[in-house]
């Protein structure tokens, strides 16, 4: 019964939309399906669900359309994004469900009758003529051209995916909420709070910090020596540093089965290339117009820092042999012929403990002061709310701008920051993160006010004050219960179709071809 969050409002698009699979346009959360089994996938299927297939042709047309949706909301995410946040798998978890509920309604005999199934097709405005009616010549020239399929495949598809509607009506019909569940949902939502919070992070006063006497800092060192020495272990990449060399790059590439004539003119492509670096030609002019490595052309060739282990040996061997400034004859190596311009050079750095001990403790006895001056300045923020100015008063944005911390920005001063209204079902803060402490003290106000602590909050010293506190009431439940009804009664659908969807894969069999997706999307990208 508790609010709907992303995850339960995508399944909720999921329960309202699949009777047309084809055109579903997926929000930004997942049931989380991944089951496989033993039946044989083949190079075509996307997956194999019960012995059926589902080609791979209806993921890329699902996949492009909820690309295209996501433009056209004005999200034009990369699709190498979309598949980091997951949206590859949401899309074939999306197919797997719809197979899984028509094979479902099968079993129980659902099954839509002709004239429902017409009525959809005539619904579908790809198949409308420019007046706006139903064209039956229009229908099959989209389902040849686009759809890529015959009048009895699009027809047998379509009826058994609103036969799989249908079975979720059955299922959806369980959802019954009692009048107590209603109450239970206002009580909980109806407990609501808006606060105002200022943080004091310990790196907002580290600049304020006065450098340790040799006194203090000895003596911060003896008592800290494991300190020191897990900072040390802990940041051992800061001070066993490799040779590196910031480098530029122009590639000739060179297929893997290139024949030795092809190998011969790419190499001869880059000596012309090194010539006109000779006669005083711009490298990273000449990158941008003659470099074939597609991640670093349009940046003149930037490589960044680079390690000689992360290299091919011929081509770390001739780039780390030159001075800044320098560039290499053509290098051959597996990817093409390479050209490199050395612009920085840094040596290799080995720095023992017992190295950089007193740099160490100097930042520990810093951390450690900062950490104390943001306690106290809390405290005094704290003292100065109770005797009645305000966070915002205290601690005011710039008109026009909000928070740092809502512009995720660094944080270099403590700033008022107001939430929105939020309610005691969970342990977190908006804008805060998790703050159980928190937000006990907050539901335990009855009306605004100061609260009396200072919270932490992971590394930050918190004050917060309630401005708003709304507790639920007998008027405010009769004005909301019908909208809180079907609220509980959504949630309930989804729940009942989830656990409905998860005991049909447990019983079944689906098999995802993760290998054929990630070819299909590769080449795709």
């Amino acid at each position: 019964m508790d609010g709907l969050n992303p995850r339960k409002v995508f399944s909720l698009l999921f329960i309202f939309g699949i009777a047309v699979v084809f055109t579903l346009q997926f929000g930004p959360g997942s049931n989380g399906f991944s089951t496989s089994g033993d039946a044989p996938t083949t190079a075509s299927a996307a997956a194999v669900v019960n012995g059926k297939e589902i080609p791979l042709r209806d993921f890329s047309m699902a996949w492009s359309r909820q690309m295209n949706f996501l433009r056209s909301q004005g999200s034009p995410i990369p699709e190498s994004m979309a598949r980091q946040f997951g949206m590859d798998k949401q899309v074939l978890d999306r197919l797997v469900n719809a197979e899984l509920l028509a094979q479902a309604a099968e079993t129980h005999g659902i099954n839509p009758s002709d004239e429902e199934l017409r009525k959809l097709i005539h619904q579908n405005t790809d198949f409308h003529s420019k007046e706006g009616a139903f064209d039956f010549t229009r229908y099959q020239q989209v389902l040849r051209d686009f759809y890529r399929r015959t009048p009895q495949e699009y027809e047998q598809e379509l009826r058994r995916q609103m036969a799989a509607q249908k079975m979720l009506d059955v299922v959806r019909t369980g959802a019954v909420v009692s009048d107590d569940e209603v109450r239970a949902r206002y009580e909980k939502d109806g407990n609501q709070a808006k606060l105002v919070f200022a943080r004091f992070l310990p790196t907002m006063f580290v600049d304020k910090v006065a450098a340790p006497t040799p006194a203090q800092l000895a003596e911060f060192q003896k008592a800290h020596e494991k300190e020191i020495a897990d900072y040390y272990a802990a940041n051992s990449f800061v001070y066993n540093v490799p040779e590196r060399i910031r480098a530029r790059q122009i590639l000739v590439k060179v297929a893997p089965d290139a024949t030795a004539e092809q190998k011969a003119q790419a190499k001869t492509k880059a000596e012309g290339l090194r010539k006109e670096l000779d006669a005083g030609k711009d490298f990273a002019t000449l990158a941008r117009a003659s470099s074939d490595d597609d991640a670093t052309k349009a940046k003149g060739g930037e490589l960044g820092w680079v390690e000689r282990n992360t290299w091919d040996p011929t081509l770390a061997s001739a780039a780390f042999a030159l001075k800044a400034g320098e560039v290499t004859q053509p290098v051959e190596s597996p990817l093409g012929v390479h050209l490199v311009k050395v612009e920085e050079k840094k040596d290799a750095q080995n720095k023992k403990l017992e190295d950089v001990k007193a740099e160490i403790a100097t930042t520990l006895y810093k951390q450690d002061q900062a950490k104390g001056l943001a306690k106290a300045e809390a405290d005094k923020a704290l003292a100065a709310v109770k005797a009645g100015k305000s966070l915002k008063e205290q601690f005011p944005v710039a008109a026009g701008q909000q928070p740092a911390i809502l512009r995720f920005e660094t944080e270099t001063k403590p700033e008022a920051v107001e939430t929105d209204s939020f309610t005691a079902a969970g342990d977190s803060v908006p804008h805060l993160g998790p703050a159980p402490g928190l937000v006990k003290a907050t539901f335990e106000a009855s009306a605004p006010k100061a609260l009396d602590e200072v919270f932490t909050v992971g590394e930050a010293n918190v004050v917060a004050q309630v401005v708003e506190r709304e507790k639920p009431d007998t008027a405010g439940f009769d004005k909301r219960k019908e909208e809180l009804r079907t609220q509980a009664r959504q949630a309930k659908q989804i729940e009942l179709t989830e656990s409905f969807l998860k005991s049909l894969r447990k019983s079944g069999n689906v098999v995802m071809n993760t290998e054929a997706i990630d070819s299909v999307l590769g080449a795709a990208g």
